[in-house]
């Protein structure tokens, strides 16, 4: 992990509608490097979406500089692909065809491309499901239907909205579990952002806490080794763990607002 997927460099952002101006990042300097997995955790209001929205290049940064592998994002491209909170499956359209709709947006659809789809569901447990409809699947397995629209255009860099928050605590745990061991098999890079500060703590090599009034980088947290190198669940059982979480735990509650399921 010694060179940078992503890079924030001097970066501020003013949102500006008929009521004036709103600073919503002020100066962020960030360095991800490739391979690695970053939490960001805040407050409500510091900008965490903000954040990742820049990240994908959905817009420009009023002041500074959002670079992909040494190159500044102008817009949004396939090598970033973005997991959100909502599934946004279509219903009228089968998994197969949900999972394949990044390949129909970068015109490379193709046979082979669809064989990749097949196995992407099958690796994450959804062999045999193809051919319903989002209706007819879980939440949790809706969510993974996400994941492998996602992977399926072999993206650099995942960027991860709250992916696991609607879901009850054993499904949530199944697809962070899913996601971290996905993730590392196939080298990506990741930036999370959650208000779960376990999830935070288990899923990732370092995290991130931002301020608010403006969001800025408050303090970074590296978690300890035997954390990073376990899997989540693991991880959560490490006697390790409760000090991190105890960590960010404090940090957050500096700010007035802490946020986060029980961890047990």
């Amino acid at each position: 992990m010694d060179k940078a997927a992503l890079e924030l460099r001097q970066l501020s952002h003013v949102y500006v509608n008929d009521k004036g101006a709103a600073l919503a990042l002020e100066n962020i300097d960030l360095s991800v490097a490739r391979g690695e997995f970053v939490a960001l955790v805040g407050p409500s209001g510091c900008g965490k979406t903000t954040l990742l929205s820049l990240l994908a290049g959905l817009f420009a940064p009023t002041v500074g500089q959002v670079l992909l592998n040494a190159k500044e994002v102008t817009g949004p491209t396939p090598k970033v692909g973005y997991m959100l909170q909502q599934d946004y499956l279509f219903p009228w359209r089968t998994i197969r065809d949900n999972a394949a709709i990044g390949l129909e947006i970068n015109g490379t659809k193709s046979r082979s491309a669809m064989k990749l789809v097949d196995e992407w569901l099958g690796e994450l447990g959804l062999a045999g499901s193809g051919m319903k409809y989002p209706h007819e699947l879980s939440g949790g397995m809706r969510q993974r239907v996400a994941l492998a629209r996602t992977l399926v255009t072999e993206p650099e860099v995942l960027l991860l909205d709250e992916p696991f928050s609607a879901l009850d605590l054993h499904i949530k745990l199944q697809l962070e579990e899913l996601v971290q061991l996905t993730l590392r098999k196939l080298g990506k890079t990741a930036v999370l952002v959650t208000h779960d500060l376990a999830e935070a703590a288990a899923m990732s090599d370092r995290v991130i806490v931002l301020g608010r009034n403006p969001g800025h980088i408050k303090r970074t947290f590296f978690m300890p080794v035997e954390l990073r190198e376990a899997g989540p669940m693991e991880a959560r059982k490490h006697q390790s763990f409760q000090q991190a979480f105890d960590d960010l735990w404090t940090e957050l509650d500096s700010e007035g607002e802490t946020r986060s399921v029980p961890h047990a």
